[in-house]
């Protein structure tokens, strides 16, 4: 691997090809992001025979199968690739996909519920400063009023008009440190994933982040110690249960990666942390029209700020690229 200097040198987000290729950037993202939230319609199935980490470990083999030939074909890569690239590689697959997926669970098991979940909402504001210090991005015009706008959204979509807690104490827990430690992962892995989609193709990178994925979801699902309660083959359960397993795996997991990462590397990555926000949005839809989960005022409030905020900010990144190719 080549030597790699002190800076970080990433795809400009602005292209040759116009306002539409940036706005669409970041109209990706949000889809990808949207995507996310349909997971509970394979999951609920899934659940009942497998725990979480089996399910996550079985869908990263399926996408694997296709994600191989991808890297293999697209080798040539790796050769301009820096151990900066390498460590951002694994912050993604490893931190992104499964510490913080543990940490989160583990807050959410030895602390204040509502507290954790509050502080997960900080998600963007690690993935702001993250990118302002790796990759010196620059905040759009109006950011932080519409960036408060998105995170009030998000809290009346998960809280409502209520304090989720009783007393500040209960923010100093481990349960909270957990969520912070989960958060800055998350946030982080929107930074690395803008830093490796300006130094190889999309498809590349997706494919990695779930081949790299494989050791460390091994190790925790032979760790968790669990049965494997599959149906037995050739009943009707079984092809159920293969059938969700393989639209888990390719639309919530692979397609919306794929559809994120493209469009990633037109947008900056202090910008697509918002866009990630139609994540809970699409989350309170399906859980309103399939799971039959009443909408309260509240949450109807919350999805019409986020909306704004992401129109608005697409909106100023359109007008950002355009002055750019003015300049």
């Amino acid at each position: 691997m080549e030597n790699v200097s002190s800076s970080v040198k990433v795809q400009p987000t602005s292209t040759a090809k116009g306002k539409s290729s940036f706005k669409g950037g970041f109209w990706l993202v949000v889809l990808g992001a949207a995507l996310w939230g349909v997971d509970p319609l394979f999951r609920i199935i899934l659940l009942k025979n497998m725990t979480s980490s089996q399910i996550v470990l079985l869908e990263h083999v399926i996408i694997s199968l296709i994600a191989i030939p991808v890297i293999w074909k697209n080798r040539h890569e790796f050769k301009s690739l820096g151990w900066r690239h390498v460590g951002a590689l694994l912050f993604i697959s490893w931190g992104g996909s499964g510490i913080a997926t543990i940490l989160f669970t583990m807050g959410l098991t030895s602390g204040n519920l509502n507290a954790v979940l509050l502080l997960q909402k900080l998600q963007p504001l690690f993935a702001i400063i993250l990118a302002s210090l790796l990759l010196k991005e620059k905040l759009p015009r109006h950011f932080s009023v519409l960036f408060i706008l998105a995170l009030g959204g998000t809290y009346l979509l998960t809280f409502g008009f209520t304090l989720p807690i009783g007393h500040w104490s209960e923010f100093i827990q481990v349960g909270s440190l957990l969520s912070l430690g989960a958060a800055a992962l998350w946030g982080g892995s929107t930074v690395m994933g803008r830093l490796m989609v300006g130094q190889m193709k999309y498809e590349t990178v997706t494919s990695l982040r779930f081949v790299l994925a494989l050791p460390l979801l091994s190790v925790i699902t032979w760790s968790e110690g669990a049965a494997w309660n599959l149906p037995a083959a050739g009943t009707t359960d079984f092809a159920a249960v293969m059938l969700n397993l393989i639209g888990q795996a390719l639309l919530p997991g692979l397609l919306s990666l794929l559809v994120y990462y493209k469009g990633l590397t037109t947008t900056k990555a202090s910008v697509a942390t918002l866009g990630e926000l139609s994540f809970p949005m699409v989350g309170v839809l399906i859980n309103w029209i399939v799971f039959r989960e009443v909408i309260t005022y509240a949450q109807i409030t919350g999805f019409l700020l986020i909306w704004f905020a992401l129109f608005m900010i697409s909106r100023q990144s359109d007008s950002s690229s355009l002055a750019g190719e003015q300049g």
